[in-house]
């Protein structure tokens, strides 16, 4: 995930990193960011665990959830897209694909 955070800032984005589930849902919290990429497999709690406390948290239901995960069967989709992850990427990240997931974000 770092490599793709240098990608994004390179192309202009404001990227902030999480080593952990519960990492990423106190920075998201606290940064309020428009989009959150999630690795389905984090330590501590997992991607459709962070998925699940986002809309718990009235503050951060706007934010646009990714899955970027090597999980790549229709299950997880379904599994991902059920916890209110929004867009599920495989790895390898096609780039064009995340690209438009971007530039087609909801607007709060």
């Amino acid at each position: 995930m770092l490599s793709l955070g240098l990608l994004l800032e390179l192309e202009g984005h404001t990227v902030t990193t999480a080593a952990s589930g519960r990492e990423a849902i106190r920075l998201m919290s606290a940064l309020q960011p428009e989009v959150a990429i999630v690795d389905v497999g984090m330590p501590d709690i997992d991607g459709f665990e962070v998925a699940r406390a986002i809309p718990a948290d009235c503050t951060m239901d706007h934010i646009t959830l990714v899955a970027l995960t090597g999980y790549a069967a229709d299950s997880d989709k379904s599994r991902a897209l059920a916890a209110g992850i929004e867009y599920h990427l495989t790895k390898p990240l096609s780039l064009e694909e995340l690209r438009t997931i971007l530039g087609t974000r909801r607007r709060c």
